[in-house]
């Protein structure tokens, strides 16, 4: 009997770190499933061995990223309407009115928004996305892969990626069953919904719930909560070096004690380098009271700017960068791509630290699962670098909701608080961590390394089915 093929569809690098690179594939060669990547990104799968088939023509159609922008924004004001809650609004971004292509697409977005502004609306606009699609060379390229390869099932790695589109609807035309993982913690709530496909796969019942509330097309039937790939890592003990070997590596000091900065993106944290800068004028405070601390400062994947450059030359005693182990195949952000060598890297960086510092990211889960705190960044600095930007309004979004009691992270609430929040920090067992681990469970279905497992188990019932 021939084994079912499988088709894992990478229509951006992001799928990379979860599905190529944690134990997802032999999972499903154990389960005696023919395992394919449907590969969009630039990577070369075949160089890991694994099986590939590449995707060479991945253009959507010319409208369709209008289409897609304004049903974002649609969304987002029908949230809104319903929830009645104003944080909805803290998920846009100004439009960019540079160019004359630029501000041509946003005149037809907001024409679109004005005119489809109800559930009716959104409708007809999810209706053309796929109209346009289906008009593209892509899917038409799809079909003949798919007819060619005859999978069991399409399986997306992520809901986002505007290219993903046209291989799901060409096998949904097929009458080929497609799923796909929610991301992240925190794209339901910001509209992110780009795809539509026959299965859901969701981190945990929370995520489910937000599903079903956003969505309401979608049916119970169609949603699996499995976990997420994404925390695995952490638990297969194999990736960890000793800690002379760490230390050796990256020319750290065996006789000091390290927290780690995790850095943000530029959007996400535009005052980034100066809340490093406040840290590490932290640890010199408590190097003077007899500590031995240094600070690992891991920077965002995707940031190749110079704002950290006089903060780490200036701090060159306390801190020591190092940057996270992504390949840039490209020009644009997202050719920057997670290898397989940056997830023991990131172990074994958390590992070897005491905490981790942060503004506001899912890093709190990855330090836990090593038993370790996380403070959040909650002050404003002085010169801001951009006015209308503030803690408050990152720690508003409907994510941190999830988090049981205010304890589950530490709080920095000013520059002057830090050193004794890093004190806290280092004391093991506390309160924090517990309430740490309650939240992580609330996120992720337990147990959190069994994910990839429970996803195979959803793909068996999903082709019993059919």
């Amino acid at each position: 009997m021939d084994k079912k093929k499988i088709f894992v569809l990478l229509p951006d690098g992001v799928g990379l770190r979860n599905f190529a690179y944690s134990d997802f594939y032999e999972l499903g060669l154990e389960n005696d499933f023919d395992v394919v990547f449907w590969n969009n990104t630039l990577f070369d799968l075949s160089s890991l061995e694994f099986k590939e088939i590449k995707i060479n023509n991945s253009k959507s159609h010319p409208l369709t990223s209008i289409y897609k922008n304004a049903r974002a924004q649609i969304e987002l004001t029908l949230f809104n309407k319903r929830m009645k809650d104003n944080v909805f609004n803290y998920y846009r971004f100004p439009n960019s009115y540079t160019t004359i292509r630029s501000s041509v697409k946003n005149i037809l977005m907001h024409t679109l928004i004005f005119t489809h502004t109800s559930t009716y609306g959104l409708s007809r606009i999810r209706k053309k996305v796929q109209q346009k699609e289906r008009k593209t060379l892509y899917y038409q390229q799809s079909l003949e892969t798919l007819q060619k390869e005859k999978p069991a099932i399409v399986f997306c790695t992520n809901q986002r990626p505007m290219t993903a589109i046209a291989p799901v609807l060409a096998a949904q035309d097929l009458g080929i069953p497609t799923a796909t993982l929610i991301f992240s913690w925190d794209n339901l709530p910001k509209a992110t919904m780009v795809i539509e496909t026959d299965y859901y796969f969701v981190w945990s019942d929370l995520m489910k719930k937000e599903l079903l509330l956003y969505y309401p097309y979608i049916q119970e039937s169609q949603i699996f909560v499995t976990g997420t790939p994404q925390f695995e890592a952490h638990f297969d003990k194999r990736k960890l070096i000793s800690r002379e070997d760490f230390f050796e590596q990256h020319n750290l000091d065996l006789n000091k004690k390290y927290i780690c900065y995790s850095g943000d993106d530029i959007t996400t944290c535009p005052d980034d380098q100066k809340y490093l800068e406040d840290t590490a004028i932290a640890v010199r405070e408590l190097n003077k009271k007899g500590n031995s601390l240094g600070i690992i400062f891991r920077r965002c994947p995707v940031d190749f700017s110079g704002r950290y450059d006089k903060v780490l030359e200036d701090y060159k005693d306390i801190i020591t960068s190092i940057d996270p182990l992504w390949k840039k195949i490209g020009e644009g952000w997202n050719t920057v791509l997670p290898t397989k060598a940056d997830i023991d890297l990131q172990m074994n960086t958390i590992a070897n630290t005491e905490m981790v510092v942060n503004l506001g990211s899912s890093m709190v889960f990855d330090y836990v699962a090593h038993y370790k705190a996380c403070a959040y960044v909650n002050y404003d600095v002085a010169n801001k670098k951009i006015a209308d930007w503030s803690v408050k309004k990152i720690y508003k979004f409907v994510h941190f909701r999830s988090m049981p009691t205010s304890n589950a992270v530490l709080w920095i609430n000013s520059p002057e608080s830090i050193a004794e929040i890093i004190e806290k920090g280092l004391v093991k067992n506390s309160d924090v961590i517990e309430s740490a681990k309650k939240w992580f469970e609330i996120i992720t279905q337990k147990p959190p390394q069994e994910a990839s497992k429970r996803i195979w188990e959803a793909i068996k019932i999903i082709i019993s089915k059919e």
